[in-house]
């Protein structure tokens, strides 16, 4: 009888044993997406874009209760970050792995953020406002589920500080950890708060990993960016945004390749390890910049009955790369999970899931 299966069932073993509790450490802005699906005129009416993102403004305000008026309309746990932890969790399948800080109001929608997260393994650990309401997320789909437009309204999202990470028992969890992810968007909240993880990831030569996540970041908010940059071990990104930052560093370029490759050779404090960039491009490849080469990857392809919402795509490719990394797995892999999720989800209304769907890879 051939040893084989023992090896691979020790191998497996020794696998889980190596995803340990807390590995992954996530922090950004927690918010109830309120979501309907709807025409290009509705995007008119605001100012809107599809396939965009940004802050609300005053001229938005009414739109929150517009939206909650339209007899499609659908509230799902949302939030950039907390759902790439959402998503890395239900692919791990093991709770706990993932750690997720940001902030809330006191409130029956924290309590439904909370419960999400926690009920898909996540360990949530808010900063709670008792004056601000928990922030929410107007997502307008349009054009058959094929564009999303994103309209925060951070709320008590917008006041996370430092102080929490500073509290012994969240310090430690974020000490723990392995691997640590921000979204871009938490850098109108707490840049201090990132430059402290970024900083702590470099000193003990962990990974720390970002997300451009949205073209007005690259613009608006480019100096606290740009303090952070220098501490990113990845960088995650799709084709607009990586547009608006070729554009904005004056990389002379449109060719998202070359992009890629000169958003890896950015200024960087931790020698012993190169950038590693990832752009996705909706349906096209997704482009990888590593080790000063490009690979790309094609995407699984839906036909249009099949794809309900692309929101939250981003989210969990990044959900579904994290998921392998702190595993061990080649980059290529990561990607490679990171489409399956994405593709999971676009089928789905949300960033929602089927809990018992197993990874094949």
């Amino acid at each position: 009888m051939s040893d084989k299966p023992a090896e691979q069932n020790d191998s497996n073993k020794r696998i889980k044993r190596d995803i340990a509790e807390g590995i992954l450490f996530g922090m950004g802005n927690p918010l109830l997406d309120i979501l309907v699906s709807t025409d290009e005129s509705f995007l008119e009416k605001y100012g809107l874009e599809a396939n965009n993102a940004i802050l609300a403004e005053d001229k938005h305000q009414s739109m929150y209760q517009e939206m909650s008026d339209m007899k499609n309309v659908e509230y799902i746990a949302g939030g950039a970050t907390q759902n790439s932890m959402r998503v890395a969790q239900w692919i791990i399948k093991e709770p706990k792995r993932a750690t997720f800080m940001g902030s809330v109001g006191e409130d029956v929608y924290s309590k439904i953020l909370q419960t999400r997260a926690e009920d898909a393994g996540v360990v949530v650990r808010y900063q709670k406002q008792s004056n601000h309401p928990t922030g929410t997320c107007a997502v307008v789909v349009t054009n058959n589920g094929k564009c999303r437009s994103l309209v925060a309204n951070l709320a008590a999202a917008n006041h996370f500080n430092i102080s929490h990470l500073e509290n012994p028992e969240n310090r430690a969890l974020m000490e723990k950890a392995k691997f640590y992810y921000i979204s871009g968007f938490f850098l109108t909240v707490s840049p201090e708060s990132i430059l402290k993880v970024g900083k702590h990831a470099c000193e003990k030569d962990k990974m720390f990993c970002m997300n451009l996540s949205a073209p007005f970041l690259c613009e608006f908010f480019k100096d606290p960016m740009m303090q952070a940059f220098p501490y990113i071990d990845l960088i995650f990104g799709n084709e607009t945004e990586a547009a608006k930052f070729s554009e904005i560093q004056g990389f002379g370029t449109t060719d998202i390749k070359e992009i890629a490759l000169k958003t890896a050779d950015l200024p960087k404090h931790n020698k012993d390890r190169q950038r590693i960039v990832v752009y996705t491009q909706g349906a096209e490849n997704v482009i990888l910049a590593k080790d000063g080469k490009i690979t790309e990857f094609p995407v699984i392809k839906l036909s249009e009955e099949e794809l309900i919402d692309t929101n939250g795509a981003g989210d969990a490719f990044v959900g579904g790369f994290l998921a392998q990394l702190v595993q061990g797995k080649s980059t290529e892999e990561c990607i490679k999970c990171g489409i399956w999720a994405a593709t999971e989800i676009i089928q789905r209304s949300g960033c929602s899931f089927p809990k018992d769907l197993q990874y094949p890879g």
